[in-house]
């Protein structure tokens, strides 16, 4: 009896083999499975505490006039910061044609932002010293401020590994877990990310209530793999109100290129830049982690010493076009130029958002 049970067994055990064998063929002859559909990248989070919901009677549920905001830095020929400057000083203009400035803030205006970290290969020299700067960079926070930190390497490696908060303790601790690996950068991923991150955070619900929203990216500027394309995040970022303030470490990349493309050096810091200036923030490009610390301080000042300006548009239709957007300051005393420093533009809103919208991955 235990003889033929065990004959038995294997006769299955050959069978099955066999069923296993041909199904395969036979789904080889039909045609190999199709490779599925490559999809967007996700940040990967810890799961938040759930937010206690509550009615709020103050609460506007329809706004049918846009604000847009517009976050300015002023400064002199030499770069400095200029203070002190009133409404009656700026004049705003979209596409070319006089805005009414509706709201105007002088003073320091909550800054809600990001410190977005390279933790690819390439960055293992620098990754102490950027620790120890972002560490000065949050304990620089104000009491209503809050920040976020987001790591990241490949379009499948990049976390949030702290949600946005206003503790300095939890903070350090995620800038202390920072950690080098291997992987292709996806800088333009995570920049993407990040903005759609913490726009959801920190949103500006209320014409009375703005936050300052910005991010803080650290990366040596060149992209090896990601989901979306530079058109598609620079299309995102107008849509925006986020600045980006650059950190590139872009010294070690090839500075040798051909007669046509770029050198990947050239490259990665026209790239950096060119976040930095759409969006109305700042690039640094330091020759040594030791400039860190000082970077650190001269971000957090340029964070707030800003102006925050909100104009309702004279053009009212939401068609989905973009407006480039100018913003000047008078001279001031002895002819004294003042040089305002904003994003470029902005999408506008659109009443029949098309599907065509949705980022897809580039061929």
């Amino acid at each position: 009896m235990k003889k033929f049970s065990i004959l038995l067994l294997m006769a299955v055990g050959v069978s099955a083999g066999l069923l296993g064998h041909f199904g395969s063929f036979s789904a080889a002859a039909a045609g190999a499975t199709p490779t599925p559909t490559p999809q967007p990248p996700t940040l990967g989070k810890p799961t938040p505490s759930p937010t206690p919901s509550f009615d709020d009677p103050n609460e506007i549920i329809k706004v049918d006039t846009e604000l847009v905001n517009v976050t300015v830095r002023v400064v002199d020929r030499n770069g400095h910061p200029i203070t002190g400057l009133h409404q009656d000083d700026f004049r705003v203009t979209e596409d070319g044609n006089p805005q009414q400035i509706d709201f105007f803030s002088e003073g320091e205006v909550p800054t809600e932002y990001g410190i977005v970290v390279d933790n690819s290969g390439s960055m293992r020299q620098q990754l102490d010293k950027v620790i120890e700067a972002g560490k000065m960079l949050v304990n620089t926070n104000r009491k209503d401020d809050k920040s976020l930190i987001i790591r990241f390497v490949s379009k499948e490696n990049i976390d949030l590994v702290q949600p946005l908060t206003s503790n300095k303790a939890d903070l350090t601790d995620a800038l202390d877990n920072l950690y080098i690996e291997g992987g292709q950068t996806a800088i333009i991923d995570a920049v993407y990310l990040a903005v759609e991150q913490l726009e959801k955070e920190a949103p500006n619900v209320k014409s009375d209530d703005r936050k300052r929203r910005a991010l803080v990216l650290v990366s040596d500027g060149e992209d090896r793999s990601s989901y979306y394309n530079e058109k598609q995040l620079f299309d995102r970022l107008r849509e925006s109100e986020v600045q980006i303030f650059v950190v590139g470490f872009t010294d070690d990349l090839s500075k040798d290129g051909g007669f046509i493309a770029k050198s990947p050096r050239d490259k990665a810091r026209a790239f950096l830049q060119r976040l930095a200036d759409e969006s109305g923030g700042k690039a640094y490009f330091p020759s040594s982690a030791l400039e860190l610390p000082a970077l650190a301080k001269e971000i957090s000042s340029e964070l707030r010493t800003q102006y925050s300006i909100g104009y309702i548009p004279s053009n009212d239709r939401h068609d989905g076009t973009y407006r480039n957007i100018k913003v000047t300051v008078v001279d001031g005393p002895n002819q004294q130029k003042r040089i305002a420093i904003h994003r470029a533009g902005r999408t506008a809103d659109s009443d029949n958002p098309s599907p065509a919208s949705t980022p897809k991955k580039p061929n």
